[in-house]
């Protein structure tokens, strides 16, 4: 997924105002934020709240037009993906997040191959990270 990262004065205050719809691999990650509204936007979004360590602490699915989302002390950033993105990715609450660049996400991805490749005991499965690409502004 590319997300584009807004962590200015005026990126987050431009969020995606004048958008039309977002594409299904896009999304805008505003940070640092405690929450977000949709004033002003023409499309429903799925929201995201991350806390300082990346792991999910809130979600709202399809959060309608010209609302104001709820405030989380915790929260450190939002993400703000297409509707049903949540639905699809099967995120839940608790889950942690790798956002990072492309080249990260392939190093992440061959480090863990490797480590799944390894002999020895059988370790528990916990829930993978989930990875989201940045993009440059």
């Amino acid at each position: 997924m590319n997300v584009i990262r807004a962590d200015t004065h005026f990126s987050r205050l431009k969020g995606l105002l004048g958008k039309l719809r977002l594409n299904s691999d896009e999304g805008i990650w505003v940070s640092p934020s405690r929450g977000v509204h949709s004033i002003g936007l023409r499309f429903a979004i799925d929201l995201i709240y991350l806390d300082a360590n990346y792991r999910v602490i809130e979600m709202i699915e399809s959060f309608g037009t010209f609302r104001i989302g709820p405030l989380r002390m915790n929260c450190a950033s939002v993400l703000e993906l297409p509707t049903r993105t949540v639905f699809f990715s099967q995120t839940q609450i608790g889950d942690e997040l790798l956002i990072c660049w492309p080249e990260e996400i392939e190093q992440y991805l061959k480090d863990h191959q490797h480590a799944e490749g390894a002999v020895g005991p059988p370790k528990e499965k916990a829930r993978e990270p989930r990875a989201v690409e940045a993009e440059a502004k």
